[in-house]
């Protein structure tokens, strides 16, 4: 891996801690989260969902910071339902979108909003960690999810960001208990990991025993 995309795993989330308590006292500082939330979607064009399990700030505050205290429970299937993530994005950009046209012109309002989004979403993806694994939030994440769509699209063009499974895997399921987002990797032995929630974490990739899995060369 990058050096350093390494460190920006590892370190990113103080850029969320940083902005959480900046935005106390400036709510403008909540309009720098826009980019966070166009980054998966435009990331997703061209590498899937890289940015959900290697760019985004508060990824890594679970990865590095939650997980060390979350239950490690698989997140429950409803949580995961194609009705359940449409629900969730329609009510977070129906209230984004029409809270934004109305305070329109006003910084500090419009940073607000957004800055309350953050705050409420990370309280969310708090608790469910609390009972289940740390990336349950990004289970059915708004952003993620059009990210998710986006990338199902792609990979029918781009199968560079695919995983590819090897012939030699011998099913250990180490990949699948690693996973975060409840996959199994080692079901598409011998194919490649074509499911959407795919956040290219790389897990499964240094939990494998025989080095089965890697990106596709073709």
């Amino acid at each position: 891996m990058n050096p350093i995309l390494k460190l920006w795993k590892k370190y990113s989330y103080i850029i969320l801690l940083i902005f959480l308590v900046k935005g106390l006292f400036d709510f403008r500082i909540g309009l720098i989260a826009i980019i966070c939330m166009l980054g998966p979607i435009i990331v997703s064009f061209f590498k899937g969902r890289f940015w959900c399990g290697n760019l985004c700030p508060r990824g890594s505050f679970y990865d590095n910071f939650i997980a060390k205290f979350c239950n490690k429970r698989k997140t429950p299937n409803f949580l995961r339902t194609i009705p359940f993530r449409i629900f969730i994005t329609f009510l977070m950009l129906t209230f984004f979108t029409t809270n934004i046209i109305k305070n329109w012109g006003n910084l500090y309002r419009m940073g607000g909003i957004v800055y309350r989004l953050i705050v409420i979403t990370t309280i969310i993806g708090l608790s469910l960690s609390l009972f289940y694994n740390e990336r349950s939030w990004c289970n059915f994440c708004p952003m993620g999810n059009l990210a998710a769509l986006i990338s199902k699209i792609r990979n029918k063009k781009n199968k560079k960001t695919l995983l590819q499974i090897d012939a030699n895997c011998i099913s250990c399921r180490l990949c699948e208990k690693n996973c975060p987002m409840g996959l199994s990797p080692y079901k598409y032995k011998n194919s490649t990991i074509k499911h959407a929630d795919c956040i290219q974490c790389g897990r499964c990739i240094l939990k494998c025993p025989k080095k089965s899995i890697h990106y596709m060369k073709d």
